[in-house]
Order: C-alpha cells, then sequence, then structure tokens
C-alpha cells in the first residue's frame, strides 16, 4: 500500500484545474486565438504561477483539442480546422441521439419543465456567451442523465468544449439578428418537446436535427 506521503497535495491539484479553466477560457472567448503561440513562461508570468500548473494544465486542453504542445517551453491554440469540425460531429451524431434514445423514456414531467425554464432563458438578449454555454451545458446533461455513466460524461464534455469555440463563432455573426436569441430557446423547446413523446425514435431524431442545425451554423461560420 502506498504511504500518505505518495498522495498529492490538494493545493497543487487545485492549482492545476484552476489554471486549466483560465486558459480554456481565454481560448474559448477568444483572448488567445487560434493559432496563437505563446511560452509556458509567458503564462506562468500572467496567471503568478510556476511552470508546474501551467505544464500540466496544457496537457489537460491538448486532450480537449484546444492545444497543441511543441518542443521545448511552448504551445500553439490549435488552429480552426474544417475537418477537426466534421469529426466532432460525426462523433456527437454517433452518440448523442442513443443516448436521447435510452433517456427519453426516463425523465419525468418535472425534469422536463425545470428544462424548459432554462431553454426560456436562451431568449435574454443580456445572457452571456459564458451563460448561455454554461446553461447549454446544464440543459444537455439533464436531458441525458437517467442513462448517462461517468465516461459518458466525459466523453461528451470533452466533445462540447472542443466545438465550443467554432459554436461562439457561428452564433456570433448571427447575433445582430433580432430573431436569434428566440431561435436558440425556440430550438430547444422542441428538443424538449420530443423528449416528452416518450418515444425513443422521436428523442434520436429531434437530437440529430439539433446537431445538424448547430454543425451548418459552425460551418458556414468557418468557411466565411
Amino acid at each position: 500500500m502506498n504511504s500518505p506521503s505518495s498522495i498529492r497535495p490538494i493545493e497543487s491539484s487545485s492549482m492545476t484545474e484552476r489554471v486549466t479553466s483560465e486558459l480554456r477560457r481565454s481560448i474559448l472567448n477568444g483572448a488567445l486565438e487560434p493559432g496563437q503561440t505563446f511560452s509556458l513562461r509567458e503564462i506562468s508570468a500572467q496567471l503568478d504561477v510556476s511552470f508546474i500548473p501551467v505544464r500540466e494544465a496544457l496537457r489537460n486542453l491538448e486532450a480537449e483539442g484546444l492545444v497543441v504542445t511543441r518542443t521545448g517551453r511552448s504551445a500553439q491554440v490549435a488552429p480552426l480546422d474544417l475537418a477537426d469540425l466534421q469529426a466532432i460531429y460525426r462523433l456527437r451524431r454517433s452518440i448523442e441521439p442513443d443516448i436521447a434514445r435510452n433517456s427519453c423514456p426516463l425523465l419525468t414531467d418535472d425534469d422536463l419543465d425545470r428544462l424548459d425554464a432554462i431553454a426560456s432563458g436562451f431568449a435574454d438578449p443580456d445572457l452571456s456567451y459564458d451563460g448561455i454555454f454554461d446553461a447549454h451545458m446544464i440543459l444537455h446533461l439533464a436531458l441525458f442523465e437517467p442513462v448517462t455513466t461517468t465516461w459518458d460524461i466525459r466523453v461528451l464534455t470533452s466533445l462540447w468544449r472542443a466545438v465550443e469555440r467554432y459554436i461562439r463563432i457561428g452564433f456570433g455573426k448571427l447575433d445582430s439578428d433580432p430573431h436569434e436569441h428566440d431561435r436558440r430557446a425556440h430550438s430547444h423547446h422542441e428538443l424538449i418537446d420530443a423528449f416528452r413523446t416518450r418515444d425513443p425514435d422521436v428523442a434520436a431524431g429531434a437530437m440529430r436535427i439539433h446537431l445538424a442545425r448547430n454543425e451548418q451554423i459552425a460551418l458556414a461560420a468557418l468557411n466565411d
């Protein structure tokens, strides 16, 4: 049995998580731009932390497809790539409709009422992009909650984070449309209504349509 001294300090783990979260936020909101290179020294200085949590954070973000590490002490924000975007959605289409199919009969009316309330919030024009994506992740995880395992959640959140940069760009270009916020809310109400049917095929089909719409928005933004 390992001795207690072999257990990593909580402070170290917490710092790595905080650095990971801050770098992820900076990449997703565009403060660190696609293709931008930076050194560990620069990031360490900006965050006022040592190299160790920065190095560990970059490994985490590389696993999420957001960063490409280089030899030495430098890294690059992963460039936006059409093939990557299509690959992410190909994986999502192979996973999420099947989970929707299994989860649909197990959600209660109260569960779906609560998710409808979250979806209504997407129509708020003052809701920030961070707020939108936080609520979006909560809603989709809750739709799948009755059947997802820990590994399902790990894979799904990794895919959602990888695609978030593309979606932010796509929806950002639509933001000037006064009807766009209502469209986002309506799109999710439609998805929830499909789950209300308790028909697994209807729920799976609605999830495929939902993914296809978002992929087209992201693709159009990337092509522009």
